[in-house]
């Protein structure tokens, strides 16, 4: 499974790719709002932080002109970094239309705010390189996310299709673990559900007991 950011904090950022555990980036406006940032400033950083690697940048239109038209403005924050934007259009008939124009030209797309198998299907045959279904706000209205992913795999693997499932609206590990369980492709998560992954409260019990061990020892490992 790949691990990507859902994040516009490029200090965050910058912090994670030193794990040598992050794969690429995914934003929305929201998030880039949150930063207090300008959203060319913070899409550049990104980008060459995390060069080679892919970053989702949202449109902010709903018709299919301007999304074109963004998607071209989009794409040029990548192209000293190993054109590494993805277009994020949401899961609409102009979306979807964005989707097929810029797939088929070469530009890979993540169709977001995916809340159904049959959206799904759809966004694959437009050529989406990767789909986000939001398991997270399922889960808030009573519904079952990870039953989505579930369904969105046995569809896409029936067909052959090549978009990746990207499990979003990650809020906790359990969510990490199950999306993994159930085959999604990638998450993408906020950082501190990251280094949730990390924790458990077994590991820090042995690591104390073996530092006090290993200070009683009074004993050192040469440099």
């Amino acid at each position: 499974m790949l691990f990507f950011l859902d994040t516009a904090e490029t200090a965050e950022i910058k912090k994670w790719m030193q794990s040598g555990l992050v794969d690429g980036v995914t934003t929305n406006p929201s998030l880039i709002m949150k930063s207090g940032r300008s959203f060319a400033e913070v899409a550049l950083e990104i980008c060459k932080t995390v060069a080679g690697k892919p970053v989702s940048l949202e449109v902010s239109a709903e018709d299919y002109e301007t999304m074109m038209k963004q998607a071209k403005t989009l794409i040029e924050y990548g192209k000293d970094f190993d054109n590494n934007v993805v277009i994020k259009v949401p899961l609409t008939v102009d979306g979807l239309r964005t989707c097929k124009e810029l797939s088929d030209n070469g530009t890979p797309v993540n169709v977001t705010l995916c809340f159904s198998a049959g959206q799904a299907l759809l966004a694959a045959k437009a050529g989406a390189a990767y789909i986000s279904p939001f398991v997270g706000r399922l889960d808030d209205i009573g519904a079952d996310g990870m039953e989505l992913i579930r369904q969105i795999k046995a569809i896409y693997d029936n067909y052959g299709f090549e978009t990746k499932v990207l499990a979003a609206s990650i809020r906790t590990v359990n969510h990490v673990i199950d999306a993994a369980l159930a085959g999604a492709d990638v998450s993408t998560m906020p950082t501190n559900v990251l280094q949730q992954l990390y924790h458990h409260v077994l590991t820090d019990k042995g690591l104390r007991q073996f530092a006090d061990d290993w200070a009683k020892s009074k004993q050192i490992i040469a440099a």
